[in-house]
């Protein structure tokens, strides 16, 4: 186990503010002798004739992860090749960025949904944008010629708290709840009613429960957890694949197994929903939306792009740029965003990949310079992308139900948390899991150049608590901290570099015994296979 890695999260600077934490032991040297040792090495719990079921003698097991993305990454994002296209220049916007294009856009963006969908196309060019864009129907999306050649600079700052510049918005309207009759397990696919009425394959649906007194006491949170106190929250967002009422009770399969047990005793319960966006897109376009600095610094929680209750969407091929709005030196100067990046929130099935964001304006406390950010999502695929100076610059955050996501070869650097408009050295800002137990999401063959931290943060954020279980950091690697301090049990398996901490006398440490499993330090260049996810994959669609 490797030493204290100091405060970071908790008593910032007196611990982030160098490359190399106080008390924490660097990474062994190679050793300079003759043996070269295994040319690799398997983990223990992922063996070649691994399983979904596997489950060594103690009860350790690693999730199948294989579900993320786009259609379970099953097919390639994109949109059909026949799909109809709106020419936004044709419907007037001006490609020189010197008049609002917002009208124009917009009226592409409608007309592509009134006819059921297209491709929203981006000619070369600036297109100044000096309020809101949104899609709200399926089958959308928005095309340019490439981040470097159809460029969306977002103009408006005031009013814009909690708010995105592009938001793909669906709804998730509740019109059947059917309450469990039995306990499940985690990694079962089938759930029992008593009677599921007229459900049927290919509804969508929700599964969670109440966080109760008993749940929130089961987990050591009582008088820490309290903002979703008393309140249902979904914790797995699932498409039904069968119904048997052959059976009493009914048996409901679901497309992808269950991640944490569910129980009676909380009033597990599943809901059906529509009104979801699925099929929409963002590709091949930069975004900007930085302005001066005082204006980052006057709203909160900006963000470029937002894609919310939508199920098998894509944003590929996207980077963010300098903003012609920006200061052109001092504080801001050159930066590409206000605060935030993408936000995915109550969504599934969504890959991100080649994506490019920095460079965050405001990366204050209140939510602030979250370059990826996860809330209450499942199987969000994060692939090939880049976090460059944000605050956390991939993130959960607030609420429970965020589950089975991947971050996969993703590079997270410079990461910095500022104080205020006036801090202008602030200390090390890690990407992390955030809020309220982030349950078996895994972190696969990345370059962690500031951090990534999975622990306890008590009473911070209006009572985050822990802030994951179960959750796998695979072949991981960089020059920045690693902690992985779970509810349960956490993985730990494969490292490069990463000053690796697994105990510590801190609050971050509060009840998270016992010690995560640690395998394989420094052995990342041996691990095999280097990406769990991409194997796992591999073996799903084997069977």
């Amino acid at each position: 186990m490797r030493p204290l890695l100091g405060l970071l999260a908790f008593l910032p600077c007196l611990a982030a503010c160098s490359d190399e934490p106080p008390g924490a032991t660097p990474p062994p040297a190679p050793d300079a002798g003759t043996d070269a040792g295994p040319s690799s090495f398997r983990s223990a719990l992922y063996p070649e004739d691994w399983t979904p079921s596997f489950t060594d003698a103690e009860g350790h097991f690693l999730h199948d992860f294989s579900y993320a993305g786009y259609h379970h990454a099953e097919a390639p994002p994109g949109a059909p090749a026949a799909a109809p296209t709106f020419d936004v220049v044709a419907h007037g916007a001006d490609p020189t960025g010197k008049a609002d294009a917002t009208l124009a856009v917009q009226a592409a963006i409608d007309e592509a949904s009134a006819q059921g969908g297209g491709i929203v196309t981006f000619p070369e060019g600036l297109y100044r944008m000096d309020d809101k864009l949104v899609v709200a129907a399926s089958g959308v999306v928005l095309r340019g010629a490439g981040p470097t050649k159809s460029r969306l600079h977002f103009t408006r700052s005031a009013g814009m708290s909690y708010d995105a510049h592009l938001a793909f918005l669906g709804k998730a309207e509740p019109n059947l709840e059917l309450p469990l009759t039995a306990d499940t397990t985690s990694r079962t696919d089938v759930v029992e009613v008593d009677d599921a009425k007229d459900l049927a394959p290919g509804d969508d649906v929700l599964l969670g429960w109440t966080i109760t007194p008993a749940f929130i006491e089961e987990h050591g949170m009582t008088g820490t957890w309290t903002a979703f106190n008393d309140t249902w929250q979904p914790f797995f967002r699932r498409t039904v694949v069968a119904v048997d009422k052959a059976s009493s009770p009914h048996r409901i399969t679901l497309d992808v197994p269950l991640r944490y047990p569910a129980k009676l005793r909380d009033g597990a319960s599943l809901q059906r929903v529509t009104g979801l966006v699925r099929e929409c897109g963002v590709e091949s376009l930069g975004v900007s939306n930085a302005v001066s600095w005082a204006e980052a610094w006057a709203e909160s929680q900006v963000h470029a792009i937002d894609l919310r209750r939508v199920v098998d969407c894509w944003i590929k091929d996207v980077a963010s740029f300098p903003s012609p709005g920006a200061p052109a030196e001092g504080p801001g100067g050159g930066a590409h965003l206000a605060s935030g990046g993408i936000l995915l929130e109550e969504t599934a099935r969504v890959t991100i990949e080649r994506v490019s964001l920095g460079l965050a304006e405001n990366r204050g406390g209140g939510g602030n310079g979250y370059l990826f950010e996860i809330r209450r999502s499942n199987e969000i695929l994060v692939a090939d992308s880049e976090g460059d100076g944000g605050r956390h610059n991939f993130i959960q955050n607030w609420g429970f139900g965020t589950t089975g996501c991947v971050f996969l070869r993703v590079q997270s650097k410079n990461g910095a948390s500022l104080t205020d408009m006036n801090d202008a050295s602030g200390f090390t800002g890690l990407s992390e899991f955030h809020h309220s137990l982030a349950t078996a999401n895994l972190i696969d063959a990345s370059t962690f150049d500031d951090g990534f931290s999975i622990v306890n943060r008590g009473a911070e954020s209006t009572g985050a608590g822990h802030t994951g279980t179960e959750n796998v950091l695979w072949n991981n690697r960089g020059k920045g901290a690693l902690r992985s301090l779970q509810f349960g049990t956490g993985y730990v398996i494969g490292t490069e570099g990463l000053y690796v901490t697994t105990e510590s006398p801190l609050p971050m440490a509060v009840g998270t015994m016992p010690v995560d499993w640690v395998e394989g330090l420094e052995e990342g260049d041996l691990l095999d296979p280097p990406s769990l996810y991409e194997d796992q994959l591999g073996r799903r669609r084997a069977r």
